[in-house]
């Protein structure tokens, strides 16, 4: 229930306005000097205060201060028994939602307090969803405790603060987007905008529109002015994937807005200001780039003022049980599934893995995993079959290229999801029953 506080030292007026603000459900609660407001506001969860200017203990309007300082969702409205212009601007201008005077605007309390119940309640939501999205996007949804991710997730805590700009080196699926979005929840621009833009998703006209923008005419299939992403993130983060693959003519447009925090669009003639923060990313070597003459060197030393390596998967193994956890019970959920846990010998699988796609790679295998799954245990025989070989290789029993071994792995599985009924497992193979004993006994598989 939403609670108002009325403070006033009148306590006929105080009955009257908790007989018409008590009609509309509300809880009321009451206080008749600043003293006692100040107590109940530390017990109670108050979403609107309906105060009076001049208090035995204080003023309404220096009130309204502290509390926008202390309880910043909460609304007051100033209630006074002569209304003057320059009292009513001091108000507004410490936070105070509305001030009226007393007896003459009665008739205007209900809507008024409706309306700054309105705000602070979407205001509460607006505070729940940033929270989720905090803890959704923010350092803590990073997961490993290995020295390389822990370092890595240090220097990031360390800049996000800051206006850096900031390098993320690292293979393919190693997280990169997750840590800019992390920098970017962890600085002072978490408010504003957080876009993303993988550069080699794109030709260079088509990749110079998206990120710059363009004005109507300045191509044929330019029917009306474009903002780029660029202007879109005023104010914001602008994430640049695959940096290294940036056509070095549109380089020279990036290099600008990183020096003066300008750029022109496509077509146009004057020049565009913003205030955006640049994250780029690259699995390339840009040294070798910029060798090559297919990287600009100024553009790289200006990108390259906070550098942070994303260490492989391969090389933070122990984190590997953690995050297959974490994907487990999301895609679990996801698939209404009941998958608990996992396997011994599948997570041992999953840690002897190159992992050359790095945690994406990790997450498709767990989905896949899950929905494959016939009981509450992620078994050996949830994974693919490369996977499966690949164990069997690491014991010296088949190679992982080998026929045989394929043919071996896969008949078992079939056993397996029949529950050991050979004929049903025939049928399921296409093969007959005489074959599939033979196959059991030549590769030495449980009967």
């Amino acid at each position: 229930m939403s609670t108002i506080l009325l403070v006033d030292d009148e306590d006929k007026l105080r009955s009257l306005l908790r007989r018409i603000i008590g009609l509309e459900g509300f809880d009321i609660l009451e206080a008749n000097n600043l003293k006692a407001a100040a107590r109940i506001m530390e017990r109670d969860d108050v979403d609107v205060i309906l105060c009076d200017v001049k208090l035995p203990d204080g003023d309404g309007i220096d009130f309204v201060r502290s509390v926008k300082q202390k309880y910043p969702l909460t609304e007051v409205i100033l209630l006074t028994a002569y209304g003057n212009i320059p009292g009513g601007v001091q108000a507004m201008k410490n936070g105070a939602f509305d001030y009226i005077i007393k007896g003459d605007d009665n008739d205007k309390i209900v809507p008024l307090i409706s309306r700054a119940m309105e705000k602070v309640h979407l205001e509460k939501r607006i505070s729940r969803l940033e929270e989720q999205v905090g803890k959704k996007f923010g350092f803590d949804s990073i997961l490993g405790q290995s020295p390389l991710i822990a370092e890595a997730i240090s220097l990031a805590r360390k800049v996000a603060p800051t206006n850096t700009t900031v390098l993320l080196l690292g293979e393919t699926g190693t997280g990169k987007e997750v840590f800019a979005q992390a920098i970017h929840n962890g600085s002072k621009r978490a408010v504003g905008p957080f876009l993303a833009l993988n550069c080699s998703s794109f030709s260079k006209e088509l990749l110079e529109s998206e990120i710059f923008g363009h004005k109507a005419g300045a191509f044929t299939s330019a029917i009306k002015d474009k903002k780029g992403l660029i202007e879109e993130a005023d104010g914001g983060t602008l994430f640049l994937d695959e940096i290294g693959e940036m056509p070095v003519d549109l380089q020279s447009k990036l290099l600008r807005v990183l020096e003066t925090n300008e750029f022109i669009k496509v077509g146009d003639t004057k020049p565009t200001r913003v205030q955006v923060r640049i994250i780029a990313a690259t699995n390339l070597q840009l040294e070798e780039a910029v060798a090559n003459g297919q990287f600009r060197e100024d553009l790289f030393y200006r990108l390259n003022v906070f550098t942070i390596q994303l260490p492989a998967l391969r090389d933070r193994r122990k984190d590997i049980p953690m995050l297959a956890t974490y994907f487990m019970q999301m895609f679990a959920r996801k698939t209404n599934t009941r998958v608990e846990s996992m396997s011994k010998g599948f997570i041992e699988h999953l840690q002897n893995h190159v992992w050359k796609g790095n945690i994406r790679e990790l997450k498709n295998v767990m989905e896949r995993a899950v929905i494959l799954s016939t009981g509450e245990e992620l078994t050996i025989e949830s994974l693919p079959l490369e996977f499966q070989a690949n164990g069997y290789k690491n014991q010296g029993v088949l190679s992982a290229f080998d026929l045989a071994s394929v043919e071996k792995l896969h008949i078992q599985r079939v056993l397996n999801h029949t529950k050991g009924n050979k004929t049903e497992a025939a049928k399921l193979l296409n093969i007959g029953l005489t074959t599939l004993y033979r196959k059991i006994e030549e590769y030495g598989l449980e009967k």
